[in-house]
């Protein structure tokens, strides 16, 4: 198959890239699942933009600076927040339905979440991912130039080192076919990452099934750089039942009003910050972890009931429904929560058109690195970064052409060597062992004995894994495993680099902050001795 452009990933970053080209390439979207199984579908708060004259760009980077743990990217930042207002704009034309406020300056409703010094979060309700995917994937379904290639799993990069040639380039790629086993050779000038980041290498995460840092892995593996990958930011306020799987309250709800209480109705919040509940999404989340670690409590309880029915049928009535599923009426009574792994801040080391280190191939929105996010990301800021990096990368994909490689055959996918696997029961339990171990070895509060025998059993875990894909035929099961144990050994490497504690990496051993805060950055060995 031959296209001008391929997008893996099919979230607010991939579907911006292809919108934004549509009337000019061929461009096609590949999806594991369907269009909406992603993060971006799952997004309740909002999108961070300056859409009234009270605020300001500066009071936007300065924010995201502070909770970035000052080694965010200051141009980078800067350039995003100039250009969040027009990003807002271009869905506005696509038909999002945000929530209006006729009294408000442009017409929309706009809320307030932890971080934020002002009221910049422009919304539809509490699902706005939902509804802006819902309208994305209504043009997308509908435009003649784009192929959309759902239940198709991006196996490998096809690079000009993986075909002996010169240079650094990305040619396409290699896709599995779920539903019949075929795997595709996909050839493209253009490639672009855009699968979301890795939250389900964790045992407790707000992430969907997808999120399993196929994007990171893929590029890592074929010689780019990653940076920041030990910034995991875990949601502070999860649903805490037994039958809700990876349901996230929303940062609005606290941004609203809503209070932390332990079991037996104290506030603990003004003890761990002065800023309360509207901390910061990392604060909190170790003030809830020490909370429960140091009472023996299986949770903590968010409380909203001081709010009208009415005003929470308004703001969250997803959340309110959902609870409501779950015998919990958030209009009397306060929802159990716990701390999740929600967002990878670090990802593939990328400039501000999405330009990764191989030629040709570019990274959008979570599996990327820009440096907007630093240590920590500030609320809302990660569907802003999807769009505006999302609409540089498409304009300068444009400028470049799609002439590049057009008559160079690729070699078709190699399984002459592999047989059907004997024991798939493998797979499950090493999927299992992976995120149990980082969960309790490289989660909220980090020291450096964990740190080291997260390594070793990783390593040993990486072995086995990669012993197994050698030897048989690959499923969308085992390739996820292989790229989680990838992207977990990349968290581990990048914590164990970092001799302080920063932002979202709290290490017992390293309890205080360095002097200057700088990036970590790795990159493949066959990069090391290269200029970078």
């Amino acid at each position: 198959m031959e296209f001008d452009v391929v997008i893996v990933g099919s979230g607010l970053a991939g579907l911006s890239v292809a919108l934004n080209l549509a009337e000019s390439a061929r461009v096609a979207v590949i999806a594991k699942r369907s269009l909406t199984e992603g993060a971006s579908d799952w997004a309740q708060g909002g999108i961070a933009a300056v859409l009234d004259s009270t605020d300001s760009v500066e009071n936007h980077v300065r924010d995201t600076l502070v909770a970035g743990g000052d080694i965010c990217d200051e141009a980078a930042t800067r350039y995003i927040v100039e250009n969040g207002p027009s990003a807002i704009d271009w869905l506005i034309e696509q038909g999002v339905p945000f929530t209006r406020d006729d009294t408000a300056e442009l017409g929309f409703h706009l809320t307030r979440e932890g971080g934020h010094s002002h009221r910049r979060i422009i919304h539809a309700a509490d699902a706005t991912g939902h509804a802006v995917m819902t309208t994305l994937v209504e043009r997308v379904r509908s435009h003649p130039n784009i192929t959309l290639l759902e239940d198709h799993f991006a196996i490998d990069l096809i690079t000009a080192d993986r075909l002996g040639l010169p240079g650094r380039r990305c040619h396409g790629l290699y896709a599995l076919e779920i539903s019949t086993g075929r795997t595709l050779t996909i050839k493209a000038p253009h490639t672009v990452l855009a699968t979301g980041g890795a939250g389900k290498v964790y045992l407790y995460t707000t992430n969907p099934d997808t999120s399993t840092g196929d994007g990171i892995a893929m590029a890592w593996r074929a010689g780019c750089r990653v940076s920041n990958m030990e910034f995991i930011q875990f949601h502070p306020t999860c649903l805490y039942h037994p039958y809700a799987k990876s349901f996230l309250i929303s940062e609005a709800v606290r941004g609203e009003g809503g209070v932390l209480r332990l079991p037996d109705g104290t506030r603990f919040m003004p003890q761990h910050d002065p800023r309360a509940e509207l901390a910061p999404r990392d604060v909190v989340a170790r003030a809830i972890d020490f909370e429960i670690k140091k009472r023996g409590i299986d949770c903590v309880f968010l409380d909203i009931t001081h709010q009208s029915p009415a005003f929470l049928e308004e703001h969250f009535p997803m959340i309110l429904a959902h609870c409501k599923e779950f015998g919990i009426d958030i209009t009397t009574d306060p929802i159990p929560v716990v701390p999740a792994a929600h967002y990878t801040c670090g990802g593939v080391v990328t400039d501000l058109l999405g330009r990764t280190d191989l030629n040709g191939l570019y990274a959008v929105g979570e599996t990327a690195c820009t440096g907007l996010h630093g240590a920590n990301r500030l609320a809302s800021n990660s569907l802003l970064e999807c769009l505006v990096i999302g609409r540089a990368a498409a304009a300068h994909i444009q400028q470049e052409g799609f002439s590049c490689s057009q008559h160079m055959a690729l070699p078709a996918w190699d399984e002459s060597r592999v047989s059907d696997p004997d024991e798939e029961v493998v797979v499950a339990h090493n999927w299992d062992e992976l995120r149990r171990l980082m969960w309790n070895y490289v989660g909220i509060v980090r020291t450096d004995k964990r740190l080291a025998r997260a390594k070793h059993r990783i390593s040993m875990l990486r072995d086995e894994i990669h012993e197994y894909y050698a030897n048989f035929k690959i499923s969308r099961d085992l390739l996820e495993l292989r790229n989680l144990v990838d992207v977990g050994s990349l968290i581990v490497d990048s914590a164990r680099a970092r001799k302080e504690s920063r932002g979202l990496h709290f290490s017992r051993d390293w309890p205080d902050a360095l002097p200057k805060g700088i990036a970590t950055v790795l990159a493949p060995k066959r990069m090391r001795n290269r200029s970078l």
